[in-house]
């Protein structure tokens, strides 16, 4: 099953979670515009991306976690919305909204509406749901459906008319998870380990180890290059082995300039995650590359990750690409 059979069902059918073919909310009266009581303003993530990507899976994990989830909602009622959870004494205390193209009518209004947020101290987060041009392309063929942009043109051209509109809300986002390769448990699982605790914490990071021959990982927030260290690959009786393996990893550090690169980049990395959290940015993925992804930057990803735990950063490692050799 693949993360967009959600997102398609949805547009297929022109359902909402909450109902309705555009979630229907009474804006009544919204009452004092200076303020929302702090101890009654709800959690808010704002769950966007390119359409095929698995926005809807993302968004009904949400709700299986106890969210209120509304699909479609006109950027311009989130405030709104975010105002009627403050006034349910308690009963809405997180609330998920899914942005995307189908509105896009209303889309030039979400940078006024996150400015009111801001201004009435409302937290907001935002997921932003990434995917290649060709996964996309094969998921949309697989529905025979056409991409919601593409006119008369080619589903390609759809694709680029959709990032286009979402480059800038791209870079503002929280968290970008890339669902190229992911199936809908997959997808599950990232947002489970992002949502599911009952305390957020400061900082989350995901260390990824990857293989430069297979591409940049396209959600990675900082890469980090370990091609600058001789390949275990050509020492014929470690070449079978992984970073994962103790002779692997002593050889990797052995080599000059590699404890150094990791004492420097960890202090540059600690610098980086105060601003972050100055910024209230919650979530890093850090991308340690090398040819191919199965020696050094695996040594690498490992031996940074722990000292980024050491400090107090919630840490996850992922090895990309070891193991596709």
């Amino acid at each position: 099953m693949n993360v967009n059979e959600h997102d398609e069902h949805d547009e297929q059918h022109g359902q909402t979670d909450q109902g309705g073919d555009e979630a229907q909310v009474s804006t009544g009266t919204t009452g004092d515009q200076g303020g929302l009581p702090e101890a009654a303003i709800p959690e808010l993530v704002i769950i966007s991306g390119m359409s095929g990507a698995g926005r809807s899976t993302a968004a009904k994990c949400l709700e299986d976690l106890g969210w209120f989830v509304v699909d479609n909602l006109p950027p311009a009622l989130i405030p709104t919305m975010v105002e009627l959870g403050a006034r349910s004494q308690g009963n809405v205390a997180r609330i998920a909204v899914v942005v995307d193209v189908r509105g896009r009518r209303f889309f030039d209004n979400l940078r006024e509406s996150l400015a009111d947020l801001e201004a009435k101290n409302v937290t907001r987060r935002i997921v932003f749901l990434e995917s290649s041009d060709e996964a996309l392309v094969r998921r949309f063929e697989s529905v025979r459906r056409p991409h919601p942009l593409q006119g008369d043109g080619r589903i390609v051209d759809g694709i680029a008319a959709e990032r286009e509109l979402l480059r800038e809300l791209r870079g503002d986002a929280d968290l970008v998870i890339d669902t190229s390769s992911l199936n809908v448990h997959e997808l599950r699982a990232k947002m489970d380990a992002q949502f599911a605790g009952e305390e957020e914490p400061e900082l989350r990071a995901t260390v990824m180890s990857f293989g430069f021959k297979y591409g940049l990982p396209v959600d990675a927030d900082l890469v980090a290059d370990m091609r600058f260290l001789p390949n275990p690959h050509w020492v014929p009786e470690l070449r079978p082995f992984t970073g994962l393996n103790e002779e692997v990893s002593a050889y990797v550090f052995n080599q000059p300039g590699a404890k150094e690169f990791l004492d420097r980049y960890a202090e540059l990395l600690r610098l980086i995650a105060a601003g972050y959290r100055r910024e209230g940015k919650r979530y890093v993925t850090i991308a340690i590359g090398c040819t191919g992804g199965k020696h050094r930057s695996v040594a690498m990803s490992e031996k940074l990750a722990a000292r980024l735990a050491a400090e107090g950063v919630e840490t996850v490692v992922v090895h990309r690409d070891m193991g596709r050799e």
